[in-house]
């Protein structure tokens, strides 16, 4: 039992304007880590959770292996399409399809925490990684340093009651608690940072379509209509609207690399 059965449906509802839109607000980031990563041909690379295919195709670049794993077919219809040359397999992070010691560098950006079990998916991750290889997490970092977090709220507002102790999408950045969890699962942290991310929209338009791409928005969209969700996150969108007309929110994402301690 994982996460892919809900997740992949929820993700895949607006696969289009995720590839199109959203998923570009990640490329700094995917770009800083490889910068970190020494990747060439024989280096074999596993991104987990690997939407519509961005990271994929600018790893793909350096001529190594790269393997993509998702629970959308959507959007791996995207990025089948975004890097051809490119392994993409539909499949659920806390039961990886793969052999032991397989890959020389395990990335999960922005994914892990939509694991049903976080300490699951990092189970599966440590033990397809090879004993010398590298994982590399990203996640949203602190709250009060992303100025998105007022349409994680809106978003928010229209899902269902969470079940007591559930995880917001800052918990993995509170206290160190993505560390602390990696520690115990048994990496060393070899290197972490605060990144600064801008998600630059041109339009209110534009913004509105990647922000209700996400699976959450999907799922407040399904509890409680799209035009309910629609007026929230707009209202939520207004104060960032700057003079030329875009969206510009300025965040903040954590990225932590480790290896088997």
């Amino acid at each position: 039992m994982g996460s892919k059965k809900i997740q992949g449906d929820l993700w895949g509802r607006k696969a289009g304007d995720w590839s199109q839109i959203q998923e570009a607000t990640n490329v700094e980031g995917f770009e800083w880590v490889l910068d970190q990563l020494d990747l060439e041909a024989g280096v074999t690379v596993l991104d987990i959770g690997c939407g519509s295919g961005s990271f994929c195709a600018l790893a793909s670049i350096t001529g190594a292996g790269i393997t993509g794993l998702d629970a959308s077919a959507e959007l791996l219809k995207m990025a089948s399409q975004r890097a051809p040359g490119v392994t993409f397999l539909e499949g659920e992070m806390e039961s990886l399809p793969f052999a032991d010691n397989s890959f020389d560098v395990v990335c999960g950006f922005n994914s892990f925490q939509y694991a049903e079990n976080i300490r699951n998916a990092f189970a599966e991750a440590k033990r397809v990684l090879k004993d010398d290889g590298t994982l590399v997490v990203m996640i949203w970092g602190n709250k009060e340093d992303c100025e998105a977090a007022t349409y994680l709220k809106a978003v928010g507002s229209c899902l269902p009651p969470p079940p007591p102790g559930a995880a917001g999408p800052f918990a993995l950045s509170e206290n160190d608690l993505l560390q602390t969890i990696l520690k115990e699962s048994g990496f060393e942290l070899i290197r972490e940072t605060d990144l600064p991310l801008v998600w630059d929209y041109p339009d209110q338009e534009t913004a509105m379509r990647g922000l209700l791409a996400t699976g959450p928005a999907a799922r407040a969209i399904e509890h409680s209509g799209y035009d309910e969700v629609h007026k929230k996150v707009g209202v939520a969108v207004e104060p960032y609207i700057d003079g030329r007309g875009h969206v510009v929110y300025k965040n903040s994402f954590r990225i932590v690399l480790s290896e088997k301690a």
